[in-house]
């Protein structure tokens, strides 16, 4: 069997969003992943920062999906606190990455969550939500906002608080913790 030849090279977007020739061997694509971050925003009580969508159901934390424009992760948990509720955060750690596989229906790709520490109850009173995106928000204990979260977030915050003491950032694919990868604690 002869396989068929190309009259030009294969071309697809690069990691730019560029064309660029295909450079692996095997002439497979080069994944594209999605990726998006997302802010765990405390009141000085220790409560959790959630808010309600209006595009999906249940409860969510500020953030969203990293610009194809080269935003980084830090940048996108930024961004998307600013424009979902109208505060700035600083300052942050990176509390958890949550590799998710595409399935049926979902693109999958790379979570990442940021630990965005404790506001004064001075810019709590300032959040404003986008009303196209946000109905409502609360500030809740962190057992209360487990029980509210979505199944996906929902694990992602857990590990996130279980790991909190350590100061380390913890790695999930799927929500959950990974055999042969060190969790903190």
């Amino acid at each position: 069997m002869v396989k068929a030849q190309h009259e030009s090279p294969a071309t697809e977007p690069d990691l730019d969003g560029q064309l660029a020739e295909r450079s692996r061997p095997d002439d497979e694509p080069i994944p594209a992943i999605p990726a998006s971050a997302g802010a765990l925003i405390f009141d000085k009580k220790g409560r959790l920062l959630i808010l309600k969508p209006t595009y999906k159901s249940g409860w969510t934390i500020p953030g969203g999906v990293m610009e194809a424009d080269g935003e980084s992760p830090w940048e996108a948990c930024q961004r998307e606190v600013r424009e979902e509720c109208g505060l700035s955060v600083r300052e942050g750690r990176l509390a958890c990455v949550d590799f998710r596989r595409p399935q049926p229906g979902r693109p999958g790709g790379i979570r990442y969550l940021f630990d965005c520490g404790r506001l004064d109850d001075a810019a709590l009173r300032d959040v404003n939500l986008q009303a196209e995106e946000i109905s409502e928000y609360r500030i809740v204990k962190p057992g209360k906002a487990l029980t509210l979260l979505r199944g996906p977030v929902r694990r992602r915050v857990r590990a996130a608080f279980a790991a909190a003491a350590t100061g380390y950032a913890v790695y999930l694919e799927d929500g959950r913790p990974v055999p042969g990868i060190a969790t903190p604690g």
